[in-house]
This record gives structure tokens, sequence and C-alpha cells, in this order.
């Protein structure tokens, strides 16, 4: 089947809406001539004289009415939002159930497209000493909260070359961040705070701790950890990012969706940064895997 012709017409005029009204504002109030107008913003005349005559059916004035809600919400989103997202947080809002389809083609016509991933950087691990098989094997599902868990450490650079390490612990069942902790250094005490704060107000939990084989994960404060928690240690295999990819995904979310959209001069800008994005992540970071519930909503199903 074609494309309808009356959606295709109705997203065209949704892409140049505000145009098409600032040239009837400048003709009708300061006397412009609608040619020269046209030719400045790079519009047919004939288009514009359709859109002058367009009498908008029920449905196109409800395209038109949701075409702006997506772009007031991409502008508050700083354009982290593709359309898979859009579609969820917007629906939720408005209580409906629009296919995600019609705010693909929405924001097609809208020239809006979620902000593009950077990829990570490789790192040389140092020389294991206490290194574990991969026991996660990639098996990402957990039946319930706190029975797998993945860590790493990103760098985040600020100011004039300054680099801060954020260290993070993610719960494989609903994806939400359960401990975190940035630091001036990537050492061994990092590591160790980002999973004692993880186990703050939990007794009795034991997961599978998965990491890579960096040397905080392979050293002996990491290895007495695990036996004063009891936690079953998972490594991944050299040079396999894919093996902690949960982690390794929130990486790539956190920094296309706020870390690259801005500038930092100071550490303290940072950690700001990076508490406001974990809260809206956790809170407000509705997904398809989730059945449209944020990583917190989920987990308070379940409990």
């Amino acid at each position: 089947m074609g494309r309808d012709p009356a959606k295709t017409y109705t997203l065209t005029f949704v892409r140049h809406v505000d145009v098409y009204q600032a040239i009837q504002e400048l003709h009708t109030e300061k006397g412009y001539a609608i040619l020269a107008l046209c030719k400045l913003a790079k519009v047919a005349r004939s288009a514009y004289y359709k859109w002058l005559k367009w009498k908008p059916s029920k449905r196109e004035r409800e395209t038109l009415a949701l075409a702006k809600e997506v772009k007031l919400h991409y502008d508050k989103r700083n354009g982290i939002l593709g359309y898979r997202q859009m579609c969820i947080q917007l629906n939720r809002k408005r209580k409906k159930r629009d296919n995600k389809k019609r705010y693909y083609r929405i924001m097609r016509a809208l020239g809006l497209k979620a902000v593009i991933r950077r990829k990570r950087p490789t790192y040389v691990t140092a020389t294991a000493t206490h290194v574990a098989d991969n026991v996660m094997n990639r098996d990402f599902q957990a039946a319930a909260p706190n029975k797998k868990w993945c860590t790493d450490i990103t760098e985040l650079k600020y100011g004039n070359g300054q680099k801060s390490y954020l260290s993070a612990i993610i719960d494989v069942y609903d994806n939400s961040l359960i401990s975190w902790v940035l630091s001036h250094s990537n050492n061994n005490k990092l590591v160790m705070d980002t999973v004692k704060k993880a186990y703050r107000g939990k007794r009795g939990v034991t997961p599978l701790l998965h990491s890579d084989r960096g040397f905080q994960y392979t050293w002996h404060d990491y290895n007495r950890l695990k036996k004063k928690y009891g936690f079953t240690t998972s490594m991944s295999r050299v040079s396999r990012c894919l093996d902690n990819q949960p982690i390794e995904r929130f990486w790539g979310t956190y920094k296309a969706e706020s870390f690259y959209l801005k500038n930092f001069d100071t550490y303290d800008e940072v950690i700001e940064d990076v508490r406001n994005y974990i809260r809206y992540y956790n809170n407000y970071r509705y997904t398809e895997r989730l059945n449209g519930l944020s990583p917190h909503e989920y987990r308070r199903a379940a409990s």
C-alpha cells in the first residue's frame, strides 16, 4: 500500500506552518510582498496559497496539535528523544495509545532526530590477580531485583582536559541505577565505595556481579568485598564489551542524552549533571522493555 496523500500533505504543512504564519503576518502587518517573502523563506508561493485555503480535518488538526507537543517535548529534553521514547512519554502524558509510526512520521516531517551516540574508547586492562569466568554469559534476564548486577567505570572530561571517573552498578532486572560514585581518581577506592553504597539497606542480597577485567575488579580489595558481602563475581572476556551490555548501554545513553550536550567547567557541574540525569533515568525514562514504565516504577511493581 502507498502512503496516504492526505497524511503526507498534512505533515508538509506541519514542517512549514511557522514559516507560513510568519509570511502571513509580515504581509498583513508590514505590507511586504508575498513573492519576496516566499523566496526569502525558501518555500513555494503556490504552497503558501494552498496553506491559506487549507481546511484541515479533525484528524489533521489532531496531527498539528500533536506535532506542536512533539516539538515542545523534544526541546524540553534537549533533543535526546527518538520517536520510540517520544511515543512512550507523550502517550503516557496524553493518556493515548497512538502508534509509534505516527510519531516517527511527525518527527521526520519536523526534522527532529535523537542526538547520535559517540563510540566509547577502548581501554587496556592491567595484569589480573583475581580473575573470574564470564558466568553472566550475556544472559541479561532476571526474575527479581538484586539477582544480577553489572558494574563499570567511565571517564567524564571537564574544564581544560581535566578528568573525572563515574563508577556505577545497574540492576539487570529493571536496568535501574542502584549505586553510583564520581571521583577525581580511577582507583580501587572508587570501586569499593560503589559496591558499599549498593549494599546500603540491603540484607541477604547475594547477586551475580558482573564487571570487566579492569585492575580494580581483579585486585585483592575487591575480592575481600566479595567475601564480605557474598556476591558472585563474573567478568567479561577480553575486548568483549557486549559481555557487559547493560552498563555499557547506560553509558551510551547518558552521554548521548545529557553529557555530550553540554560543556562542563568544573567537577561540581559534572556531579550535578550525573545526579540529575540518573534521577530522570530511574524515575521518568519510560521504555517498551519495561511495559512503558520507568525502572523504579517497574521495580515497585515487583515488590
